[in-house]
């Protein structure tokens, strides 16, 4: 691109899993001459290959991937964290004179590296107390409690994990654990900043995500599963989590077949989808591209259209 260094655009590849969007990412890559910046919050793990559809050394083509294999299972992933990471790496692609490309459908993440979002503090020691509460008594104590102070949050969430956390922040800062999370817009972008994202059909989506699954089974999850186990996956309060791995755990333990674990990752994977679906359509600075056949078979075309309407974005006025 022609533009000066401090002008090169941060383009965003975004939508639900299984879209193409790691396909596109390289090929745009490639055509403006950018590297890649993960923002998968499942490929920042290390061994987690198979079941997060990682693109492997070949899929990239030789264009360089940054925040891949950046934690043990063991660790826990975080956002604040990864956001400082990834604003470095965007900066020094830059300054190279390339274009970054942040590809992946964690939302949240997007939105942390792109917009302005406050994050609330974490205290280990808070944390364990309420932990160990939940451990003793349950969640229903616990999501009573947070029902008193924060009726929106205790209304919204589902695991227990989240329902730690939220009291967790209304412990060290006196405010709800909602009002940390990032409104619907408007907040302020920190770099000029071009979203492309994928959208396909909802029943070639579905079909997409059982096929990926099946070849993910197929491709050695089971035993990819098996060895990440004995590196602690147990444990980890993150990538413990994952869809595909948490059901392969079970396997594992003799609690499903491998048959079911196939069942509920494809069941698991088009619900997470439909609420990638939501989260990325309620950003209207989004340029969409419909996806109305697989998208490994059309990625030039795909890339085509989007430079066009990265071009015709570059012509409006910021937004």
């Amino acid at each position: 691109m022609a533009a000066a260094q401090s002008e090169l655009p941060l383009i965003v590849v975004v939508g639900a899993t299984a879209t193409g969007k790691s396909a596109l990412g390289v090929e745009l890559a490639h055509r403006l001459g950018g590297e890649v910046v993960n923002a998968d919050s499942m490929q920042l793990y290390r061994g987690m290959d198979i079941g997060t559809a990682k693109v492997t050394d070949e899929e990239r083509r030789g264009v360089t991937h940054h925040l891949l294999d950046v934690l043990d299972v063991t660790q826990e992933a975080s956002v604040a964290v990864y956001r400082q990471r990834a604003r470095e790496i965007i900066a020094e692609i830059r300054g190279r004179g390339r274009v970054p490309v942040l590809v992946g459908g964690s939302g949240l993440y997007v939105r942390a590296v792109i917009d302005s979002i406050e994050f609330p503090p974490t205290d280990p020691q808070v944390r364990s107390v309420l932990t160990q509460r939940l451990e003793d008594a349950g969640s229903d104590p616990l999501r009573e409690e947070l029902r008193e102070v924060d009726p929106e949050s205790a209304a919204a969430i589902q695991d227990d994990r989240r329902l730690v956390r939220a009291l967790e922040v209304v412990r060290l800062t006196g405010r709800s654990f909602s009002s940390f999370m990032p409104q619907r817009l408007h907040e302020p972008q920190l770099e000029p900043v071009r979203q492309i994202g994928l959208r396909m059909p909802r029943a070639l989506l579905r079909e997409r995500i059982e096929t990926r699954v099946q070849r993910m089974a197929a491709g050695g999850l089971l035993e990819e599963v098996r060895t990440l186990a004995l590196a602690g996956l147990r444990e980890g309060r993150t990538a413990s989590r994952a869809i595909g791995y948490q059901q392969f755990l079970a396997v594992l333990d003799g609690q499903l077949t491998q048959s079911e674990a196939i069942e509920e990752t494809v069941a698991s994977t088009r619900r997470f989808a439909k609420r990638q679906d939501t989260w990325f359509r309620a950003d209207p600075r989004i340029s969409w591209l419909d996806v109305d056949m697989d998208a490994e078979d059309v990625v030039g075309e795909l890339a085509e259209r989007a430079q066009v309407t990265l071009q015709e974005a570059e012509r409006s006025p910021r937004r």
